[in-house]
């Protein structure tokens, strides 16, 4: 049998800020020693990597491009600077908003590159230390509720997180024999640089077609990673949890609606 323990060693893509950022700190706060990315914003991320030394962890900065070929040695030295590997979060990602008759062939690339080929590389260079190492360990994709629902203008988005969605799920079939688990996180609206809502108004910024009338904040997002990431998810694997305060329930209703009025019978 695999050792079913794994070290507090933990990298997050896409740690600069937001999902990543909140999801970086949380980890330290639960005794992890973090490895950390970002794209372009080099003092975000130094941000996150002082509030996770003030915790009292470790933490390691590589500058990342998840659309990169190279994205997972990006995940090998960091786990070589924490000293192995027991938790992946992939988080990093981007999106457009264009119909798919007008997207251009290398924007619809780069946004699958970033999407879909970025994680897929990240998981693959986890998955290889981890075996290597002989324990188990934690591998955790954000998607999106568009990993499940489609939507206007986002077709590469959707395609990308549609195919994280279920390559997870081989993941977790072919990883399982080593004590491997892996999971999909799927947020719907969250306040972040991406969305373009501050944190502080999340729980105020309205949304009547939302079931729970808001905007999600990025510790709620975090929060599901963190159960994910730890022992107490043991046989939890090839799941997609949504975190979305039931946006993907609406279906039947429309998620835009201007007013609660869709509550009435």
């Amino acid at each position: 049998m695999v050792d079913a323990t794994y070290p507090r060693l933990a990298i997050v893509t896409g740690s600069d800020s937001g999902i990543g950022a909140a999801t970086a700190e949380l980890l330290a706060t639960e005794g992890y020693d973090v490895g950390l990315t970002c794209h372009r914003d080099v003092s975000g991320v130094q941000e996150t990597r002082a509030a996770i030394e003030a915790r009292g962890q470790r933490a390691f900065v590589e500058t990342f491009d998840a659309a990169s070929p190279d994205a997972g040695h990006t995940i090998a030295r960091l786990a070589d600077k924490l000293g192995g590997l027991g938790v992946l979060v992939n988080v990093a990602g981007t999106g457009q908003s264009v119909k798919a008759v007008d997207m251009t062939y290398d924007d619809w690339r780069h946004v699958i590159q970033t999407d879909l080929d970025g994680p897929f590389l990240c998981a693959q260079a986890a998955a290889h230390r981890m075996i290597s190492d002989g324990h188990a360990g934690r591998i955790i994709n954000v998607t999106s509720v568009h990993e499940h629902v489609p939507r206007t203008g986002s077709s590469a988005y959707c395609a990308a997180k549609a195919a994280l969605g279920m390559f997870t799920k081989v993941l977790a079939l072919e990883l399982g024999e080593h004590a491997i688990t892996v999971n999909s996180v799927a947020p719907g609206e969250i306040a972040t640089p991406m969305t373009g809502i501050e944190e502080s108004a999340a729980y105020q910024t309205e949304r009547p077609g939302n079931p729970l009338g808001r905007v999600g904040h990025v510790n709620e997002v975090a929060s599901v990673i963190g159960f994910l990431a730890s022992p107490r998810s043991t046989y939890v694997t090839g799941a997609s949890l949504t975190v979305d305060g039931g946006l993907t329930l609406m279906s039947a209703h429309g998620h835009d609606q201007p007013s609660g009025a869709w509550r009435e019978i």
